[in-house]
């Protein structure tokens, strides 16, 4: 809305200052951006991924409304270095968080760099995050949202709700500050913590300053341990093992929080002029008693949270966008959680910073050439320290580096092997040594967490 005075100054000025005002007005009309990430959700657990013993109707619904990407990649196949790449545009070479800590041990950004909310703010966005962080916890350090580029944040942190339960929080913190939950005092469980997130990302809906575009990072901890949600009545009476009901319920509260973000769109008039993504940081795990396979929560790929075979790091991605996506429509582009940071700047028309090492999908989005990834890399700490390349339909991976930094590699064909199973690496050689060498120079040593030893 315009003010008075903004009115009677567009009644008297000139030509060309209409023509500035003009552009200044089609730069306000910039989308919106809500960017969802489920908790170890997996390539197969949504429907419209080919789920079948779960509902998740309202976020099969989004995939009806937009686009479904089947090559999009997730940071990394745990939490914290996932959310890092996701934040700086950064890939798992580069990244300062190479590790997942764990409480008091965790670590924050670099004052250099920069989060993709930062360079959101730059394009004069404003932004919020309400779930789970995890890329510095401690509310008593400068590592927290509030200092790196979140005008809201609303998010658990260090000292962690007592007991370490993470689903039935005792307090949040909101902008840095406690905030206790009085349902979940003294043990009780009255307030669900992925239902606190969305109340909180509704109330950042509805108090926006709606002169101004923004980007809102919903970030959900489920369908993360411990398994200890309540059980919906969809699922009290099924044949399955208790655990596996529990894991089901947390996964229909995933698609129903999402869906009470879509409505709340709805009913401010924002939908059709917000993008809306829907993915998860990694892929599905096999905690708390919960069996992976129970559901196929991996599709058709092998492997699961903390693998960087597909099925770890492979990931659903939905995006959104009424007049610009096609509906019911399906990308096999190549993609990553480093790109993120590059397409929300591209949405904003914003630079990128240099030191990225993603791409914008932008033009896939509005179904234009694509400029393409020569490769993709990954490294993690994870059974041993791994390590993983993909270009093009080849995958090349390897695990155990932390004691034989020279051990062998495997190699795949995603086109015709998508599971992983067969390894071709005593077949071509050459492509092993060509994959390798992309390897050894993506790798920056980390000071913190040394890949080899």
């Amino acid at each position: 809305m315009f003010s008075k005075s903004r009115i009677l100054r567009f009644l008297t000025i000139s030509l060309a200052c209409l023509a500035a005002t003009a552009q200044a007005t089609s730069k306000d009309a910039r989308p919106n951006i809500v960017y969802i990430l489920a908790d170890d959700l997996g390539y197969g657990d949504l429907g419209c991924y080919g789920q079948k013993a779960i509902a998740t109707p309202y976020i099969d619904q989004l995939a009806q409304q937009g686009m479904k990407f089947t090559q999009h990649y997730a940071g990394n196949a745990v939490c914290t270095p996932s959310r890092s790449s996701l934040l700086t545009g950064k890939h798992p070479g580069h990244v300062r968080h190479r590790d997942n800590p764990r409480f008091v041990h965790s670590y924050g950004f670099l004052p250099e760099e920069r989060t993709f909310s930062e360079v959101m703010q730059s394009a004069g966005y404003q932004t919020a995050i309400t779930g789970k962080w995890h890329v510095g916890d401690r509310n008593d350090s400068e590592d927290i949202p509030p200092y790196h580029g979140f005008d809201y944040s609303y998010c658990v942190g260090f000292p962690y709700p007592e007991g370490g339960v993470e689903h039935w929080p005792s307090h949040l913190f909101e902008n840095g500050e406690m905030v206790k939950i009085p349902a979940n005092q003294n043990g009780q469980r009255g307030a669900y913590m992925d239902d606190l997130y969305t109340d909180a990302a509704i109330r950042f809906l509805k108090e926006r300053d709606s002169e101004k575009p923004f980007i809102l990072f919903l970030s959900f901890q489920g369908v993360h341990v411990p398994m200890d949600g309540k059980i919906s009545p969809d699922y009290a009476d099924k044949e399955w093992p208790e655990v596996e009901k529990i894991f089901a319920s947390m996964l229909q509260k995933v698609d129903t929080n999402t869906g009470r973000i879509l409505e709340e769109l709805e009913a401010l008039g924002l939908a059709s002029n917000t993008v809306v993504l829907f993915t998860s940081d990694n892929g599905p795990h096999l905690e708390g008693g919960h069996d992976h396979e129970f559901f196929h929560s991996n599709g058709p790929l092998r492997g699961a949270k903390r693998d960087l075979l597909d099925g770890g790091i492979r990931v659903p991605l939905i995006v959104r966008w009424p007049g610009i996506v096609p509906q019911h429509s399906q990308s096999d582009h190549v993609s990553a959680f480093w790109d993120m940071l590059p397409t929300f700047a591209d949405i904003a028309s914003e630079s990128v910073p240099a030191d990225t090492d993603g791409i914008s999908f932008l033009p896939a989005l509005r179904g234009e050439p694509q400029k393409q990834h020569p490769f993709l890399y990954w490294e993690n700490q994870e059974y041993g320290g791994q390590q993983a390349v993909r270009q093009d339909h080849w995958k090349l991976y390897r695990k155990g580096v932390m004691e034989n930094a020279s051990g062998d590699w495997e190699l795949y064909n995603l086109n015709s092997d998508p599971a992983e199973l067969h390894d071709l690496a005593a077949q071509h050689p050459e492509i092993v040594r060509e994959l390798s060498k992309h390897a050894t120079n993506s790798h920056v040593p980390s000071p913190i967490a040394p890949l080899f030893r």
